[in-house]
């Protein structure tokens, strides 16, 4: 049997897992299962995972290893990201799983997630010669990186996913005028190390690497009357006007609309809209001329850096 490495990505909002084996000079996924553990439930108050969250968190991961098992799984990397990170009980999380499942949680740094995401968008393809960002919005945190095709010039990993973003900015169905205002003056506070870096490597092209990305690309293409497939397609560039009215139509949502529409998943029924607006505005801010987007993120650079 050949080699099989399971990789999980345990996000804030979404548990990740996917198996692999060696296929010449790229891999073959065996397994790929994502639960919604939505770990950092209701932006984990006093910086504590709540006790349902805790008890989801480790229920996947149990009906991970079971998935594990199957496939007869060799080498096992589990990579804890913002919540566990963040968290004054994520050590607990982590001893718990070690007891129940005997997974060995790894819960890396910001810095260290981002050369993860890195690697994972590098090795679709879609990074062209020229200087891009890497933009990646988890529910606790958003990396971004500075990066060609060979090399990474600048990263950083700030903690202000989409998740803790919607419980500080989004109370109003749709978002208000003043609730965006108020989110994009945030985030020049918080990121003029990102736009004095940016401005430093004269960036133009933006890729969104998973997630969101993954369900702007899906919504403009349903509108299309066009498949988008995530499990055979690993990028894609957008059409820039395209992608924009996008990101209005979502940001000018209601709950119930984006409820109701089954390109958008359950877990980024809300998160999608300060996701967008992020997007939008980081868009407009840098005077990006070119955006694609990565299906693959941190767990196929974690795989790719096993395989090698």
């Amino acid at each position: 049997m050949p080699r099989r490495i399971a990789v999980m990505d345990l996000g804030t909002n979404t548990f990740h897992l996917l198996i692999a084996e060696k296929d010449g000079a790229h891999f073959k996924t065996r397994c790929h299962l994502e639960n919604s553990t939505r770990l950092g439930e209701d932006g984990m108050p006093d910086g504590y995972i709540k006790a349902s969250a805790f008890e989801r968190g480790v229920a996947a991961l149990v009906n991970f290893k079971k998935a594990i098992d199957k496939f007869g799984v060799t080498d096992i990397k589990a990579i804890g990201t913002s919540a566990l990170r963040s968290a004054k009980n994520g050590t607990d999380f982590i001893q718990q799983v070690k007891s129940e499942t005997g997974i060995e949680i790894v819960s890396v740094d910001g810095e260290t997630e981002a050369g993860y995401i890195y690697q994972g968008v590098r090795s679709t393809g879609i990074l062209p010669s020229d200087i891009s960002l890497i933009l990646d919005i988890g529910g606790g945190s958003i990396e971004f990186i500075i990066c060609d095709n060979q090399s990474i010039f600048w990263k950083r990993s700030y903690e202000i996913g989409a998740a803790r973003l919607m419980k500080q900015f989004h109370h109003s169905d749709p978002i208000s005028a003043d609730e965006i205002a108020d989110l994009e003056r945030y985030l020049d506070e918080v990121l003029p190390d990102m736009y004095a870096a940016t401005t430093e490597h004269n960036v133009t092209n933006l890729v969104g690497s998973s997630g969101a990305f993954e369900t702007f690309a899906e919504l403009i293409e349903s509108q299309k009357g066009n498949d988008f497939d995530m499990a055979t397609i690993k990028a894609c560039r957008f059409d820039q006007n395209e992608l924009m009215r996008q990101l209005a139509d979502l940001i000018c949502s209601t709950h119930p609309e984006r409820a109701a529409n089954k390109h958008i998943p359950h877990v980024r029924t809300d998160m999608i809209v300060v996701s967008s607006v992020v997007t939008r505005y980081l868009i407009q801010k840098l005077n990006i001329r070119s955006t694609a987007m990565s299906v693959y993120s941190l767990k196929e650079g974690v795989l790719a850096e096993m395989l090698r």
